[in-house]
């Protein structure tokens, strides 16, 4: 039996990723062999004695036995999980890159366009970890728009995106919208064309986007959000992104988007949303060759 100890911090990109690691153990090691609790690190102060105490009592995490690995992503976990490792034992792993450093964690799991360094416990990643999509019945015909926001890499261009998402509805797929918090006022309803579902995020359901991607046949996603594109590489639909202009000429977050595009997993090319992909492409699934991973080298594969 393995046991796993995942630290969480109330945030859902962050919890998505350890979530997606844990699904990984599960489905490589079989999952009557894996047991796990989420240690909330949200409200903990570190600062006061006992409080790690506290929250791993709340979790059960004592109860459930000593861990084989303990798991998060986020700055609140960081110290937690070390101090937690120090006195129960058991292996880190952090994903991202984190503020502490690297050799203080037994593994870290960080995105290549975040440059990890060449370090013996660094796995790298195609992206952030993420989960795999419901199975639910291909929707033949219908196409996704995900819209992000201005960043620190990109700025915003929505003469570019209506000339671009126009040619888009030009296709004979039924098209849906959907905007983000990055997102900005208004540029939902401007970038609509005739025959557009909107979806706004404020009105969307938990467990939405995932749906939506499992079903669509062609998702195209603003450059701006790397995360939304892993997030539609781990469905079968092919995949585009559409173009936003670059804030400076070192930019990873494009580096990394040109490198799907150099490797075919993902187009700019607008035209192809007029052609139907002659077969499915297979999921993404960084999550089950990073569980392989870190599997491989505990040597937890016999155990």
């Amino acid at each position: 039996m393995i046991t796993v100890w995942r630290f969480v911090d109330g945030n859902k990109a962050h919890e998505k990723q350890s979530a997606a690691l844990l699904t990984g153990l599960r489905e490589r090691l079989g999952p009557t062999r894996v047991q796990s609790c989420d240690v909330d690190c949200s409200q903990l102060r570190f600062w006061l004695r006992g409080s790690l105490q506290v929250a791993l009592d709340a979790a059960g995490a004592i109860a459930l036995g000593q861990p084989d690995f303990l798991i998060g992503a986020g700055h609140r976990c960081h110290l937690p999980m070390l101090a937690a490792r120090r006195r129960f034992g058991g292996r880190s792993v952090v994903l991202m890159r984190p503020s502490l450093p690297i050799h203080w964690f037994d593994f870290a799991l960080i995105p290549e366009h975040d440059r990890p360094p060449a370090l013996p416990n660094v796995l790298t990643t195609r992206g952030a970890l993420t989960l795999p999509l419901p199975h639910v019945p291909a929707n033949p015909g219908r196409g996704l728009i995900l819209l992000g926001g201005p960043s620190r890499h990109f700025a915003w261009d929505s003469v570019t995106l209506e000339r671009d998402i126009g040619q888009l509805a030009t296709s004979s797929l039924q098209w849906t919208l959907a905007d983000s918090r990055r997102t900005p006022e208004f540029a939902l309803q401007q970038l609509a064309r005739p025959g557009f579902t909107l979806a706004p995020w404020r009105e969307c359901a938990d467990g939405w986007l995932e749906h939506q991607l499992a079903s669509a046949e062609q998702v195209w996603v603003t450059r701006d959000s790397i995360s939304m594109v892993f997030e539609a590489l781990q469905s079968r639909a092919r995949v585009g992104v559409l173009g936003l202009p670059s804030r400076n000429r070192k930019n990873k977050v494009r580096a990394a988007v040109q490198r799907l595009i150099d490797d075919g997993l993902v187009s700019e090319q607008l035209a192809d949303a007029a052609r139907s992909p002659d077969v499915q492409r297979a999921p993404f699934n960084e999550y089950l060759r990073l569980a392989a991973a870190l599997i491989g080298r505990c040597n937890l594969e016999t155990m």
